[in-house]
């Protein structure tokens, strides 16, 4: 735990005073308009350097080529058939990412839209799997102020940018605007899922504005999470002598013409270049025209425009709503329809200079009804004013909202889901006006829950002020990660996505043959007693509103298109565990119902050439799929998962944690059957009977490119933890003789590995010959990680966790540019980097938290906050590489990143269990690993002590998941 002293005497170097002058500040101190004390932060006009990708070196590129050659292929075959591979290095976006993102809009799971922390909307990812990155440079705020008797008027854009054709006279799109606002007066502040953007003197001196973006991503909250709505609430502070009339323009394109400008500031000038556009959900849905814009006037004041909008692919439509709030003091007009070409009825240019003129739209234009549909190829625009009389050295308040509803889900094979937001507000495309009307009259209260769960964390004094704030940052990932929530009534409404059964078999509850309801063992008699079980999971169609949550999918990253992916999981699962417990249970109920499942349709693994099925029982699958997750799982066809070491530890280990920390029981009762298939399946690979599990001399982990060969710190630890973990639940449910077998196999396992691994120091790498095998890894006591965070003894000595935490901090960690880039994977021991291929010389940002956690655990808070800072410092900070709101899976000794915006970095939320443990695990039944009934070494197989029994593959009637059987 954290010293009451330990950051005390800490510098806070990100106070908004460096930002922002003390008189700005007390005179937005007014409805949460200034800044947060701690925040990450950014003035508008910061260069935004284009981001380096990893290369890989000659030696790692002879070593790949065949499976380079294979993968090539795939892709190719993958897209002759329409649809995208999970895994494509050959294809690159045309707009290069740059170091410009900002917190994402909306809840989890309904599409979710970026923001960059200059103002520009982009990173699409409206469609499942897709993902554009390319900004839309017409959906901005802009600004027009005059002032009684006064004849300086200011109109921008509150945004910087500028490209070729500004200011040309002729131009008639967006290039005719006011692109004014220099933002060097002009700062950004992100603590997810708030940000606020302060205009101090620009463009008006004597306008102070502050803008204040909201989504809806309350813990626990399992209603409004889901919702693809966000809040802008604008709050203008007059200085001056004479009152200013502002009115404030939300302007917004449904689609846009195929080449459009955008802009990326270099790392030595502002340079601005041309990118080739798609449209803001992915694909080339302008092409097929019939986009419709209409005026809205709901209730309360909410008015506005709904853009219509038809995808192409086949995908499902998408209706956004923009919209204002009118109020005693604020006016809002609409402009249902403009466009950006010369010929449009009424140009971008006729838009700006009706505002410069009149400051309002014509209040007829609520009556215009639907717009006409456009033709192919055409962009609609849409925008909405909301303008106020702000009296001398007055204050005003304006709030805008945006909704871009999809109501279903439709992925490349077929199966169509309802989203988690239509249990509430239904599938009609008129909901994005209940969308807009509900976040601009709930807003406040969103804010209240969103500070009451920040407060406690911001308002400790022992920790550094970096770590508050990237806590909370990096949990855009749960939006911006191309999250996907169901309606779970969706599933049992259509039976979507059914296999037949020759390829597709579910046990419910028979775990390697074994009846979930049959009897355990009984000690004493031999007898086994029953263990009740209601199905192996619980019937959503027929569960209370509060218990129904759902379905939830989220990507291993927007590179790498997998589902749910397991083994990164592992890492990101303190997150969905510590902020919405009831998802991340149904997560574990999804992978424990594929544990007892079978695939076997033909897959061919690239890496070697060989072919496999699809998804073996009793194995964790790698991932749900890409295609149609939870029917067709395994995406991931590099190797055979099936023969990885690491998954089904992982599982034992998640949930046991999951289990203990919410105190489920009826979760442990259903789930167990799977978790006992899971361990039993592991038996097969201990191929010398001392109970501990061996690789297989190729990359058969998470570490997917660094090849194992025989016993290896990072798996068999894990194997020990996730025998200990049996162990405990096994108890717990009350299969005891379960619980003895694994007792004696951790006992003989953990001399095994220690004989065979413990170097007096630290555990090396594996027990090879390899040139690497005593490489120091920072991974090597994940399985550590887990049983100090779920309650568990330790899995070695404490002398020997503290020994070999010390030495990746002092090799791993301060060997890695002083300690300011995070842990390097791999470190020999004469301190040089592990080259031995490119996973073992990156440093991944989620293993470097994941460390900080275990070091934490072990009371080392000073090595663990040190370690994890280096993540900050190259990722976050202003001196790093530019990685905010998109952090990698890892970055290379010189900073460039591979796989960007990725699951795994979520595990800094690891960091916040360890600190603040839970009741239930400081408080959980303590189980006693060395108390042991002892066995002779066949008697401790798993194998010989079940009871097979064959049953005809069939379905429980309750069963949560779609399946054929």
């Amino acid at each position: 735990m954290v010293g009451p002293t330990l950051f005390h005497r800490r510098k806070h170097s990100w106070p908004p005073e460096e930002f922002i002058s003390k008189t700005t500040l007390q005179l937005l101190d007014y409805d949460s308009a200034a800044p947060p004390s701690h925040a990450w932060r950014r003035r508008l006009n910061s260069h935004a350097n284009i981001l380096k990708e990893f290369t890989i070196t000659f030696r790692e590129a002879i070593k790949m080529v065949r499976l380079g050659i294979r993968l090539w292929s795939y892709v190719r075959e993958e897209a002759s058939h329409g649809r995208k591979a999970p895994i494509d290095p050959f294809t690159k976006d045309n707009c290069r990412p740059s170091a410009s993102q900002g917190v994402p809009l909306g809840g989890m799971g309904s599409g979710s839209i970026s923001r960059g922390f200059r103002g520009e909307f982009k990173q699409w990812q409206i469609t499942p799997g897709t993902c554009d990155p390319s900004p839309m440079m017409s959906n901005q705020f802009s600004i027009f102020i005059s002032r009684e008797n006064v004849h300086k008027k200011y109109a921008s854009v509150l945004a910087p940018g500028q490209h070729g054709s500004l200011g040309k006279s002729r131009d008639k799109g967006i290039s005719s605007w006011g692109w004014n606002l220099n933002g060097q007066h002009s700062t950004y502040h992100a603590l997810f899922p708030r940000a606020w953007t302060i205009y101090d003197g620009e463009p008006d001196p004597e306008l102070k504005i502050s803008c204040r973006q909201i989504s809806p991503f309350i813990p626990n909250n399992y209603r409004d999470s889901s919702l693809p709505a966000a809040v802008f609430v604008y709050t203008l502070v007059n200085t001056g002598k004479e009152r200013a009339k502002v009115s404030l323009v939300f302007t917004w394109a449904v689609s846009w013409h195929l080449i459009h400008f955008y802009y990326i500031m270099s790392r030595r000038a502002d340079v601005y270049q041309l990118c080739i556009l798609q449209n803001s959900i992915g694909g080339t849905s302008h092409m097929s025209g019939g986009h419709v814009n209409e005026p809205f006037i709901g209730e309360d004041g909410v008015s506005g425009v709904l853009l219509h909008h038809k995808t192409g692919m086949g995908n499902p439509p998408v209706t956004f709503a923009i919209s204002a709030c009118e109020t005693q003091n604020v006016n809002v007009t609409v402009l249902p329809c403009f466009g950006l070409s010369e010929d449009s009825f009424f140009t971008a240019k006729d838009m700006w200079e009706t505002m410069e003129k009149d400051g309002k739209f014509d209040q007829e234009n609520f009556n215009s009804g639907p717009s006409m549909p456009s033709s192919p190829g055409d962009t609609i625009c849409a925008a909405v004013s909301a303008s106020a009389w702000v009296e001398a050295h007055g204050k005003c308040t304006v709030s805008f909202a945006l909704s871009w509803p999809s109501p279903k889900v439709k992925f490349s094979k077929g199966s169509t889901y309802d989203r988690r937001y239509t249990k509430f507000y239904g599938t009609s495309r008129r909901a994005a006006v209940d969308l807009v009307h509900d976040a601009l009259t709930h807003y406040k209260r969103w804010e209240e829950e969103i500070e009451a769960w920040q407060n406690p964390i911001l308002r400790d004094d022992r920790l550094p002020e970096w770590y508050k704030f990237t806590l909370f940052n990096e949990l855009y990932f749960l939006v911006a990660g191309g999250t996907v929530w169901i309606d779970s009534a969706s599933l049992h409404a259509n039976g979507n996505g059914q296999r037949q059964q020759s390829d597709l078999r579910n046990l419910d509850g028979k775990a390697n043959g074994i009846d979930g309801k049959e009897q355990q063992n009984n000690l004493n008699n031999g007898d086994r007693n029953g263990i009740e079980s209601n199905g192996l999971f619980v019937d959503t169609s027929q569960a209370d509103d509060e218990d129904d949550v759902g379905r939830f999918l989220y990507l291993e990253g927007v590179e790498y298109v997998m589902w749910n992916t397991y083994d990164v999981h592992f890492y990101a699962s303190y997150a969905l565990l510590m902020l919405f417990p009831k998802i991340e249970l149904n997560v574990q109920r999804d992978f424990a119902k594929a544990v007892l499942s079978e695939d076997t349709r033909k897959v061919k693994f690239l890496a070697e050439g060989n072919w496999g099925i699809r998804k073996v029982r009793g194995a964790v699958p790698h991932d749900l799929g890409m295609h149609d997750p939870w029917n067709e799982m395994n995406a991931y066809n590099i190797h055979d998962t099936s023969k990885w070491k690491d998954l089904n530890p992982k599982f034992v280990l998640q949930v046991y944690r999951d289990f203990a920390a919410t105190g489920d029981h009826q979760f442990g009762i259903d789930v167990w059957p799977a978790v006992r298939a899971a361990m039993e399946y592991m038996e097969q690979f201990d191929r010398d009977n001392d109970d501990l599990i061996e690789n297989d001399g190729f990359p058969d982990q998470t570490y997917d490119t660094w090849t194992v060969h025989g016993v290896s710190a990072y798996c068999g630890c894990l194997w020990l933890a996730a025998l200990q973990a049996a162990a405990a639940m096994a108890l717990q449910v009350g299969d005891k003789f379960f619980a003895e077998l694994c007792k004696n196999k951790f006992l003989n396992a953990k001399a095994a590995l220690e004989a065979k691994l413990w170097n007096g120091t630290y555990l090396n790498y594996d027990s090879g010959a390899s040139s690497n095998s005593k490489s120091i890894q920072t991974d090597q006591l994940a399985g550590q990680w887990y049983t100090a965070s779920s309650g568990l003894p330790p899995v070695f000595e404490e002398f020997k966790i503290r020994s070999t935490l010390q030495k990746i901090f002092d090799f791993n960690v301060m060997k890695t540019r002083g300690g300011r880039m995070g842990a390097v994977n791999g470190m020999h021991p004469d301190g040089k980097v592990d080259e031995t291929c490119m996973q073992s010389r990156e440093i991944w940002t989620g293993v470097t938290y994941a460390a900080a956690a275990t070091m934490i655990l072990s009371g080392m808070e000073e090595q663990g906050f040190t370690t994890a800072e280096g993540i900050f410092t190259a990722g976050w900070s202003e001196e790093g590489f530019g990685y905010w709101f998109q952090t990698p899976e890892g970055w290379t000794m010189d900073g460039h990143y591979r796989s960007l915006i990725y699951m795994r970095p979520l595990a800094i939320w690891g960091m916040q269990w360890a600190l603040t443990l839970p009741k239930a695990i400081l408080d959980g039944p303590k189980i006693n690993m060395v108390d042991r009934v002892h066995m002779s070494p066949r008697s401790r197989r798993f194998s010989h002590n079940v009871k097979v029994v064959k049953h005809k593959a069939k379905c429980f009637g309750n069963c949560k998941l779609s399946c054929s059987c």
